[in-house]
């Protein structure tokens, strides 16, 4: 059984750490996204109250 023997396994577990904890951060932190929220006007449009009774 492979799971046995750690030299192969305990290679690629340190070699996928090292790629989840050093390479993809930055690409990840790096993306922009198209549609920016903070970039919206900062004016609000005037709303007027309705009208209509409810008594």
């Amino acid at each position: 059984m492979p799971q046995l023997n750690p030299a192969p396994w305990l290679q690629i577990f340190f070699f996928t750490w090292l790629v989840f904890l050093i390479i993809i951060p930055p690409k990840v932190l790096a993306h922009h996204f198209p549609n920016d929220p903070s970039s919206s006007a900062v004016d609000k449009p005037s709303t007027s109250p309705w009208p209509w009774r409810w008594q």
